[in-house]
Parts: C-alpha cells; sequence; structure tokens
C-alpha cells in the first residue's frame, strides 16, 4: 500500500480524490497525518499555490504528499474568479457569497463560457512533478441542484444538459477537471510503482 498525504482540509476534494484511486493507495488526509495548519495561498497562478502547499507538508513530515489548487476561469471576466476562487467574495470563504457575487458580476454578459481548471503536485522522493486537469462548460443564468460544493450549482460542463450540483459524485467525474488531473497523478504512480491498473 503507497500512503501519500493530501495537504487539504477540504473534506469534499478528499471525497473526489478517493472516489478514483485505483486499490493500492491510500490518502490520508492532514488531520489524519495531525497535521492542524491551514496553508496560505499567497500566490497569483493555480501552479504556484499548488507547489506552496504540497512544499510546506513535505518540509513539515519529509513524507510523499500532494496538493492541489483549483480555479474557475471565466472568460468574459478575464479569467476571474480564476485563482480567488474560493475568496471571491473575501476571506470568510463562503461559497455562496461567492456564487452570488459571480451571477451578479455575469448578469448582462451573453457569454458564459467557463473552466474549471485543477493543478496537482506530487513530491514524491523529494522531487516534485505536476498534473493539471480542464473541465470546459458554460455558467448559469440561476443555481439549479442541491449537491456538490462551491461553484457546482451554477456550472454545466460540455456534454451535458446539468449542473455538477445536479449530479452524482459518479456523473460528475466523467467531466470532472479533479478527475482529469487525478488520472494523470495515478498513471504516473502506477508507472512509478509498477502498479497494475486493472
Amino acid at each position: 500500500m503507497t500512503t501519500l498525504i493530501f495537504a487539504t482540509n477540504n473534506q469534499n476534494k478528499v471525497k473526489e480524490i478517493r472516489a478514483v484511486l485505483q486499490n493500492g493507495f491510500e490518502i490520508i488526509t492532514l488531520k489524519e497525518a495531525g497535521i492542524d495548519i491551514d496553508i496560505p495561498e499567497p500566490h497569483d497562478t493555480l501552479s504556484a499555490n499548488a507547489t506552496e502547499k504540497s512544499t510546506v507538508i513535505h518540509r513539515l513530515t519529509g513524507k510523499n504528499c500532494f496538493s492541489e489548487d483549483t480555479g474557475l476561469e471565466v472568460a468574459a471576466l478575464n479569467g476571474e474568479p480564476g485563482v480567488r476562487s474560493a475568496r471571491y467574495a473575501g476571506e470568510d470563504n463562503n461559497f455562496q457569497h461567492n456564487v452570488l457575487k459571480l451571477l451578479a458580476n455575469m448578469e448582462n454578459t451573453e457569454d458564459r463560457s467557463a473552466q474549471f481548471r485543477t493543478v496537482i503536485s506530487l513530491i514524491l522522493d523529494d522531487k516534485e512533478y505536476q498534473f493539471e486537469g480542464i473541465c470546459k462548460g458554460h455558467i448559469t443564468r440561476h443555481q439549479q441542484g442541491a449537491g456538490g460544493f462551491g461553484y457546482d450549482p451554477v456550472f454545466i460542463p460540455e456534454g451535458s444538459d446539468r449542473t455538477f450540483a445536479e449530479m452524482t459524485m459518479e456523473e460528475k467525474n466523467i467531466f470532472s477537471h479533479r478527475k482529469k488531473a487525478t488520472a494523470q497523478l495515478i498513471q504516473f504512480l502506477n508507472a512509478q510503482y509498477g502498479k497494475d491498473k486493472s
């Protein structure tokens, strides 16, 4: 069993990652690793923030770990909220406020195209590797669905007519940016450890 610390306190993200992991890998959350800190995200790119988080945990523990940073990038808003997706409406990290601000900023906008982008930073045997997943779609005019988290109630992925919040976890994973990045991570780990994906 290969154990990796996932550098997050977001249980929704942990759930999504665990849902797509192959056998042979065990994910340990920060809490399970006995780490009780909020890791800063001071940078202006998802890639740099992902590196910051994995580096902090690796420095603290010396163990193999990975982190991710995800942003919603809206074309008509020049890529906003982007790296500030979790803090778009302020530092209180209330996603309902974030969603309402997004909808207000796009009230008279015809171009609703957007994408979710996830960057994973893996530190394995003291080396960093990065993986990226993108899910293109568009922003709705009203919130739809009660599932998921974050901007899920206002994002419909390409190829669907439902928001992420109207989907089960399994349905969301068909499109998910996080699953795409995680699939690359797992493929890399399988190659490193010689595991059979079946």
